[in-house]
């Protein structure tokens, strides 16, 4: 049988964010989350969602029963367990009892493919590894449940005796599995090997039983170690594989498991070959970010296809290229998957890059590219960077153009700091602001210098501008640019602020702490009012 015959249509996706990658270090998913993410799965699309192992906790045990209660569109959720014990009968047997009791349409199970596993950690004979495959299996169809068995280790068990391996898979055959599950459990696996080992399945287990009417398929597993787990998984789908275990994001224990957000574009719109219904692909972007919070973790802007990074050009001519021709700098149009252009700007802009983001900004900056794009320079010499400083770059790009008039200006300020025998410091800010011509002089106490000015900027521009009353701090990061001068290094500032719909970031750069800080926050101030205005 070649490849054309074997080629794979239609992709049954099979997520196991909420059990394998519940392994990933720094998630503990709270029952509450579990059921979350099976109503986001469910909606996307995905066909089948492990939920976890009824037998390993209890919480897991009441995940079985709350999720009973959700109104699924079309998913099948998956418990997840092992073959029996050795030397007892699956009946009797904890685990698959638990697997029963979660009372799931589908089961996974998952066997031991190499010898290494079955002779020195299950302490047993080749022959009763293949018995408990079989009557496990076989024990599981005969209650009513379709089987998914997954081959652990398969690709090392392969490696070492290909012939026993492949009896595993007879075995689970056998006994009635739906779909045999190829699993690169310590992912240390190459794609074309991936690609040999699926299609030799294919062809000498799987293919000889679907011709005798047998309703077969098979399924791969992989992980990240070697980081080649979405190119391992595509590759076993070229070699007929129809199934394709994996996480959103990729979560798992080590390095991750394959990222499903990777794979399902890679399938669907680089090979054609279905997984999700063709409108979902416009939500991918959202379904990785809102698991991620779920998660409490932060989003890698740098993820494929749905990171805030995967279609932001920054080279001044890929920015001319993608002005004229947006697929010269990319693979794929940003909008199918959800995510948006951005051109970034910095010192490696050409004018290309100014004119864009000034447009999407709505300001002509028509024959001001290259005093602009100078400016930039000069300060990113000095240690700005305004590619995640929208707010800063803004006002840059207003301030040059003539007759902009900021809001207000600082002349001076001071701030002092002090601490006395016992008791805690004290901070002090003194600033002198004009506005519309007119001195203000205020004093301000704060728990910080930064606190301090913030303080006495507001009691100076509130009786001018009451709407910044409406301005709070969401985070303020500090770093040194040039550790090698210690105490004396330049100093970056970013400040976002937000006002409770909108979110900005802006910048200061000084020797001086306090001088940066007071850059980012007088930005920060009079980028709301122009907003605001």
């Amino acid at each position: 049988m070649d490849m054309d015959e074997q080629k794979v249509k239609k992709v049954f996706l099979y997520d196991t964010t909420l059990r394998d990658g519940a392994q990933c270090r720094g998630i503990s998913y709270s029952i509450n989350d579990k059921l979350k993410i099976t109503k986001i799965l469910d909606d996307f699309g995905v066909s089948y969602i492990e939920c976890g192992w009824p037998g390993s906790n209890p919480k897991d045990c009441e995940f079985f029963n709350q999720v009973k209660t959700l109104n699924l569109k079309q998913a099948k959720i998956v418990a997840f367990g092992s073959t029996r014990k050795k030397n007892i009968k699956p009946q009797d047997d904890a685990n698959i009892l638990g697997l029963l009791e979660a009372n799931t349409p589908a089961v996974a199970i998952f066997g031991k493919s190499w010898n290494l596993h079955v002779e020195k950690v299950l302490e047993t004979t080749l022959d009763e590894n293949l018995a408990m495959i079989n009557d496990s299996v076989a024990y599981l169809c005969q209650q009513g449940r379709e089987v998914v068995y997954d081959a652990e280790h398969f690709f090392d068990g392969y490696l070492a005796d290909s012939a026993y391996a492949l009896k595993t898979l007879q075995s689970a055959a056998q006994g009635g599995a739906s779909w045999l599950v190829l699993c690169d459990t310590n992912g240390g696996s190459l794609p074309g090997f991936v690609q040999e080992v699926v299609s030799d399945v294919y062809q000498t287990v799987v293919a000889p039983l679907r011709a005798q009417g047998k309703n077969i398929s098979v399924g791969i597993h992989t992980h990240n170690d070697s980081e080649l787990a979405v190119a391992n998984s595509i590759a076993a789908v070229l070699a007929g594989a129809e199934q394709v275990q994996g996480t959103i994001n990729g979560y798992g224990e080590r390095c991750g498991n394959a990222n499903l957000i990777s794979i399902i574009p890679g399938l669907q719109l680089k090979l054609g070959i279905s997984c999700v219904p063709e409108n979902s692909l416009k939500r991918l972007r959202d379904v990785s970010l809102r698991i991620c919070e779920i998660a409490n973790f932060n989003a890698n802007s740098q993820q494929p296809y749905v990171g805030s990074s995967a279609f932001a050009h920054k080279g001044g001519i890929h920015v001319a290229a993608v002005e004229k021709v947006a697929a010269s700098y990319e693979h794929i149009t940003p909008e199918s998957v959800g995510n948006v252009r951005e051109v970034l700007v910095s010192e490696l802009s050409g004018r290309g890059n100014i004119r864009v983001r000034a447009a999407e900004l709505g300001i002509d900056t028509s024959g001001l590219e290259v005093e602009v794009l100078g400016r930039i320079k000069e300060l990113e010499s000095q240690g700005f960077q305004f590619e995640n400083a929208e707010g800063s770059f803004e006002l840059l790009l207003r301030r040059i153009k003539d007759g902009y008039k900021s809001p207000f200006e600082i002349v001076d300020f001071t701030v002092i700091s002090e601490k006395r025998e016992s008791l805690s410091a004290q901070v002090q800010a003194v600033v002198r602001v004009k506005v519309n011509g007119e001195i203000l002089h205020t004093v301000a106490d704060g728990i910080g210098p930064v606190n301090a000015l913030d303080g006495a900027m507001r009691k100076a521009l509130l009786n001018y501008f009451p709407e910044i009353s409406n301005i709070h701090l969401v985070d303020y990061k500090v770093r040194i640019l040039d550790p090698e001068h210690a105490t004396a290094a330049v100093t970056r500032v970013m400040i976002e602020a937000t006002n409770g719909e909108d979110n900005w970031c802006t910048i200061g750069c000084s020797e001086n702490i306090i001088e940066a800080s007071l850059h980012a926050l007088t930005d920060s101030f009079e980028y709301y009012l122009l907003k605001h205005k």
